[in-house]
């Protein structure tokens, strides 16, 4: 059974290569939980423009929900209507 992975999201922010990372991890997993670190940001709403920017990365199958500074991602079969 897949678990949960667990990322860190750092001071170089949201790259290319960080959405390729989780759209690879996400072939295996139907969750992943993100960290947001100090040295990327304490403020909840650059924390609320991380998720939006990694949703509209990855597409309409996925859902965020924002826990503290963590960010939990789950991956849909079906699109979601937001």
């Amino acid at each position: 059974m897949p678990g949960v992975k667990h990322f860190q999201l750092g001071k170089k922010g949201i790259t290319e290569n960080f959405i390729e990372t989780i759209k690879n991890y996400f072939k295996k997993n139907e969750n992943i939980k993100i960290s947001i670190l100090k040295s990327a940001t304490r403020n909840k709403d650059e924390i609320k423009r991380f998720e939006k920017e990694i949703l509209n990365s990855l597409g309409r199958n996925y859902t965020a929900r924002i826990i503290g500074f963590t960010i939990v991602l789950k991956k849909w079969r079906k699109p979601r209507n937001n």
